[in-house]
């Protein structure tokens, strides 16, 4: 690693914890969750609307989606879904960049999302202004960006890519003599330069969920549990990932936690995962990796605060109202779209 990896950090604040975004939702009854569910459910068929939840969404949203044709996944497999559906209007449910890469790809279609506040600590310590001028510094570099970030970033990049195809993407470049400048995740950014051997200039961004993961703390519940295997994204600290049997994707995380011959797993992501997991597994055990060591205290406990905006209350508002639609700007859409599209085509071949 150069001594160039370690560059540009743009602060953080206002953070909401999670738990405190939790105990403003809506509790329902049995009997009205059922009836909300059934409403989703003809709202949905009435707008000619498809649902896309993200795997750390709520579960009722991903039952939802399962149940209606819609589709529950990582990123990038939410964006090639919705732009090869045919439905008019895409809901996604997830966090607002994953609404802006619908939008970029299918911007004949409607996109609306259950709520607009939801967004990313990536996307918000990758602002377009603040990167363009780094980017600028490093004119010779390929621009290489991770998906959670917003239009305008994604316009000013060369490659889009999800945490699924970071290294070959990477790995594809090096091959051609590219110099790599990535953004906007310094672990997943470290772990590439690693497994790849690239010399990469990395902006300096985080997941707060991720990177609350605790290696000491992770590796007294190893102690605890000697039989579980390991299952960490590459958003996490070096020495979570270092600990990992596996790491990856969600995508590659769950289709893990089904193949291994584990029968229990400490898994570093958020753990909204399980539900899939249970779903893919559900003879196996799945534990939450710790992301408070001693005396210490987390803020989003294993589980995005944004995430946790999206529930029944608001994908039921927003296929009655019509609200929270995603406008992209068209130069940007257009400039995003070649970055993007890239991803899907590589992704392809």
């Amino acid at each position: 690693m150069s001594d160039t990896s370690i560059e540009f950090a743009v602060p953080l604040k206002g953070i909401p914890e999670t738990a405190v975004i939790q105990s403003n939702l809506p509790v329902y009854t049995p009997q009205q969750r059922e009836e909300k569910i059934a409403n989703i459910k003809r709202l949905l068929k009435q707008e000619n609307a498809v649902l896309v939840a993200h795997y750390y969404t709520n579960e009722d949203l991903q039952m939802i989606a399962e149940d209606t044709g819609g589709y529950v996944s990582d990123s990038l497999e939410m964006a090639r879904f919705g732009n090869r559906h045919p439905a008019t209007t895409l809901i996604v449910a997830g966090v607002r960049f994953m609404g802006e890469t619908a939008k970029i790809l299918n911007p004949e279609k409607r996109v609306l999302m259950p709520t607009l506040e939801a967004t990313c600590s990536l996307d918000l310590g990758c602002p377009a202004k603040e990167f363009s001028e780094f980017c600028d510094r490093y004119p010779d570099h390929e621009v290489v960006v991770y998906a959670n970030t917003s239009a305008e970033v994604k316009a000013r990049a060369d490659w889009v890519v999800t945490s699924s195809i970071a290294v070959k993407v990477v790995s594809h470049l090096m091959d051609q003599d590219k110099k790599i400048l990535w953004a906007p995740d310094r672990h997943l950014g470290r772990y590439i330069e690693k497994v790849t051997g690239a010399d990469m200039v990395i902006w300096q961004g985080a997941c707060i969920v991720h990177e609350e993961f605790k290696a000491r703390a992770l590796g007294e519940l190893m102690e605890q549990h000697p039989d579980a295997g390991i299952l960490v994204h590459p958003e996490s600290p070096a020495a979570v990932i270092d600990v990992a049997d596996v790491v990856g994707s969600t995508t590659a995380l769950i289709k893990a936690a089904k193949e291994l011959p584990h029968k229990k797993f400490i898994v570093a992501t958020d753990n909204r995962i399980f539900y899939k997991m249970k779903q893919e597994a559900p003879n196996k055990i799945f534990i939450e990796a710790p992301t408070a060591g001693e005396g210490a205290t987390c803020k989003s406990c294993a589980h995005c605060p944004w995430m946790a905006m999206n529930g029944l209350h608001n994908l039921e508002a927003v296929l009655v109202s019509g609200e929270n639609e995603i406008f992209v700007d068209e130069d940007i859409r257009q400039k995003a779209y070649r970055s993007t599209s890239r991803m899907l085509d590589f992704v392809a071949h």
